[in-house]
């Protein structure tokens, strides 16, 4: 038995672990090769399968024959949506509005494609070369039918149909005002005012978000064993409890039938947050041969078919006085669901409709969102999901009130954003933001960066017509995270709770397991969560285990995504842990003679006020298995469950700084200094924390740089391959430099706020702001993402051409 209370531990041990940078205790099995991914799985008479995917973006089947790759080598079965007649529709857990349509979205396909890399047929056999051997050998005719793959096309009369049934391209149509809210003026009718006021000033533009691709390491990979009183599925996932839910619901097996398992997991970013038409195929063709079976797509599947993200067009109206005060924000949104929806497609704009405003006093606002189908992919959740859409809006639109007005972008920041002392502040989106301080953190971030010297280098380059141009890049930013509160979900429509729940179990040697829904991906979760515990109850780190990411073992859960871990997941520990102290206290009281009322809970170890002598939680928790001097009525164990549900959102602040270098002769860009500083309430975790922001960073730079999904206009995806679609590497990374400031949160016992999303969300607006700033000099105004060099140089040009022609027209 280990106590806290030995003389002798190290001073660095007695230290809180709240705070602490500990190695992540996760990764020495994941860099030594001890892990357990699910393709790795080989369960005894396992067979494979493989899928049959279209290769056109809009047809009807008219006809499928399966017969030849039925009697190929090998083959155990083949399927068609027809031979699969029990199969249920996939689910979508989010109906936005009352209007929304949610056309039939089968695990096999039944009599049409909608896109290119829809399901058409399956195929089993007893190896993989197997299966995709046979899938040469099916035979289909397809009756090609007209194609859409531009949202704003989409949902113009006339335009070709995705579901002819539905008579319609649009999906549906959703929007909030600050009129409607209570909680601010009439946007339409200030900007109205503000277009014939000399004294204000509307700035239009119309942005673009590129569509992108989660692009995580592990490609998914599904094994099923039916072969017990329980069917097993090993998914790489990061929502089990909620694939179990939804197959259930869905599919022909019930909740208790079922059980499943994320082992690790290699990485997901919202891209495996879906509950998949290939689980539900695997689970199907296991339990009609009654065998287990694996299924692992390949990179190319990957790109093709795991869901697509972003991809909306966005019309903004901002005004503001001369003076850069925004009087009113109007948002028109139009935003590609591709040609199906998931759990969460029809909502992920929603979530951005909430955070237009930002961080920035908006006494009007306006948000309407149009919803399309069309012939690609369906799109869904990634990192942020919608937030950074929202934030990469309103601060492109700071950016280009600057340069109206001739106002540098830090201060025409300044005059809008909410003040410390207004916290909690109630936004004109219908939000209330708990805590923030953007002048300290902005302060910070501008002292490392230099800012000053920065742009006196920026004006000495414009001068001397330098071929290679200097930009300054900035955003100042809250993220909504922590999904949430289940009251607010549900006044939403969204089809789940926010809640998180969390079991502590104290074992009789003094060591605790601790018990989450929450699934992790590669966060930290087993470091972070056991450095919680170990402040809670005063026991040591390395006794403390995390057990998570399996139905039978972790058996609720509302999983990870949304930034949710720490500032739900952790907020259940908390409140498990608590409960055991408190469990533990009339033992406690009865062993020490004591009143319960009159002990102090202190370092792990109970003890009278005023006094030294007492007893550790592992002292007492062996008493408690031995139940041979127990206080009547108390049952012998001191494990503890608590579900937590938060009462706000969680909303992380910051501030980013990009120093962005542009030649102007080759249109490369170069990011040569990035600098950010966070408020994510108290860290747990500082190396933990700088991890995720790293990570963050690099995926939203990656947007506004390097990756784009691309479609022909026949619906042909043209960026299938990592060769066509470009993930930058260890050499396209440079070195951030981070810092944060704290504000604690006010909804939560720790003050902590979520940071997995914080990253991206920022840095898309810093670097684009930062090479338009390079290159407003030439006439560039407006390049979409991602800058590429052949985009930058091509706005460049065109630039140049249109000088030159005002010159000559002049």
């Amino acid at each position: 038995m280990t106590t806290t209370s030995d003389p002798t531990v190290a001073e660095d041990e007695q230290r809180p672990e709240i705070g602490r940078a500990r190695l992540r205790r996760e990764d020495e099995r994941a860099l030594t090769g001890r892990t357990r991914w699910t393709d790795d799985m080989t369960l005894p008479g396992m067979v494979h399968l493989s899928v049959l995917r279209s290769p056109v973006a809009h047809a009807t089947i008219t006809s499928l024959d399966t017969a030849e790759a039925a009697r190929a080598h090998g083959v155990v079965g083949v399927w068609t949506g027809e031979d699969l007649p029990e199969q249920g529709a996939m689910p979508t857990a989010w109906t936005v509005s009352d209007d929304m349509k949610t056309p039939p979205y089968f695990p096999l396909s039944v009599g049409a494609v909608k896109h290119v890399g829809d399901i058409v047929a399956v195929v089993a056999a007893t190896s993989k070369e197997a299966a995709e051997d046979a899938l040469e050998l099916i035979d289909v005719d397809y009756d090609e039918l007209p194609v859409v793959v531009d949202p704003l096309a989409a949902k113009q009369e006339g335009s070709p149909l995705v579901h002819p049934d539905l008579g319609t391209n649009v999906c549906a149509t959703w929007g909030l005002d600050s009129v409607t809210l209570g909680t601010g003026g009439d946007a339409a009718a200030v900007i109205r005012e503000a277009e014939s006021d000399p004294d204000q000033v509307v700035v239009r533009r119309t942005l673009r978000q590129n569509r992108i691709t989660p692009a995580y390491i592990e490609p998914r990979s599904i094994v099923v064993d039916p072969n017990a009183e329980q069917v097993t599925m090993w998914s790489a996932t990061q929502v089990p409890h909620i694939v179990r839910i939804l197959m259930s619901m869905t599919q022909p097996i019930a909740e208790h039938e079922l059980r499943v398992v994320a082992p690790d997991v290699g990485g997901g970013f919202g891209g495996k947050l879906q509950f998949t038409r290939e689980e539900a195929l695997v689970l199907l063709v296991a339990r009609r041969l009654r065998l287990p079976c694996k299924y692992t797509e390949t990179r190319s599947e990957s790109m093709q078919s795991s869901h697509h993200a972003r991809d909306q067009v966005q019309e903004l109206t901002l005004a503001a006085k001369r003076d850069g005060t925004i009087t009113a924000l109007d948002v028109d949104l139009t935003a590609d669901m591709g040609a199906y929806l998931g759990i969460l497609t029809a909502g992920i704009p929603l979530l951005g409709g909430f955070m237009f405003n930002g961080i920035y006093r908006v006494p009007a606002y306006s948000f309407h969102c149009t919803d399309v189908f069309t012939n690609k992919t369906m799109t869904d959740a990634y990192r942020g999901a919608g937030k950074p859409e929202a934030t990469f809006g309103i601060e492109r639109m700071m950016d280009e009130l600057a340069v109206e007005l001739d106002l540098d972008p830090i201060e025409v920041r300044r005059r809008n954003w909410i003040r410390a002392e207004e916290f909690p502040y109630a936004t004109a989106a219908g939000l209330t933001y708990d805590s923030g301080n953007y002048d300290q953190a902005t302060d910070k971030a501008l002292a490392m960066f230099r800012y000053d010297e920065l742009r006196a280098e920026q004006q000495r380059r414009r001068e001397a017509k330098d071929p290679v141009q200097l930009g300054i890049g900035v955003c100042t930013f809250v993220e909504l995270s922590g999904l949430a509160p289940s009251r607010v979900l549900g006044g939403l429509n969204y089809g789940s709770g926010g809640w998180e729940h969390s079991t502590v179990r104290m074992l009789p040697t003094g060591k605790v397991e601790v018990v989450v829904g929450t699934t992790s991906h590669g966060q930290g979760h087993a470091t972070a969560f056991s450095q919680i515990v170990a402040d809670e109850l005063g026991i040591p780190f390395d006794d403390i285990i995390l057990i998570s990411g399996d139905t039978a073992s972790s058996h609720k859960g509302m999983d990870t995504y949304g930034s949710r871990s720490l500032v739900v997941g952790g907020m259940a520990i908390v409140g498990a842990a608590r409960k055991v102290v408190e469990k533990a206290r009339p033992i406690a009281a009865h062993l020490l003679e004591a009143s319960a009322d009159d002990l102090e809970f202190v370092g792990g170890k109970f003890s009278v006020k005023g006094t030294t002598s007492g007893v550790t939680i592992q002292e007492i928790m062996l008493s408690t298995w031995l139940a041979h001097d127990l206080p009547d009525g108390l049952e012998p164990n001191l494990d503890a469950d608590f579900t937590f549900d938060p009462e706000n959102f969680s909303y992380p602040t910051g501030t980013h700084l990009a120093a962005v270098e542009v030649d102007t002769q080759t249109g490369r860009v170069r990011v040569r200094d990035y600098v950010c500083v966070q408020d994510v309430g108290v860290i747990v975790n500082p190396m933990i924390v700088d991890g995720q922001v790293h990570g963050g960073l690099t995926q939203g730079i990656a947007q506004a740089l390097y990756e784009e999904i691309q479609y022909s206009d026949e619906g042909q995806l043209t960026s299938g391959t990592l060769a066509d679609y470009l993930v930058p590497a260890a050499p396209d990374v440079l070195r951030y430099r981070t810092d944060t400031t704290v504000t604690e949160a006010t909804t939560n016992t720790l003050g902590v706020k979520a940071v997995g999303e914080t990253g991206t969300t920022a840095a898309p607006p810093a670097i684009v702001n930062g090479v338009l700033d390079a290159l407003r000099p030439l006439g560039v105004t407006d390049i979409t993402m991602p800058c590429t060099p052949l985009k930058v140089w091509t706005a460049i040009h065109e630039a140049s051409a249109r000088a030159t022609e005002g010159q000559v027209t002049a």
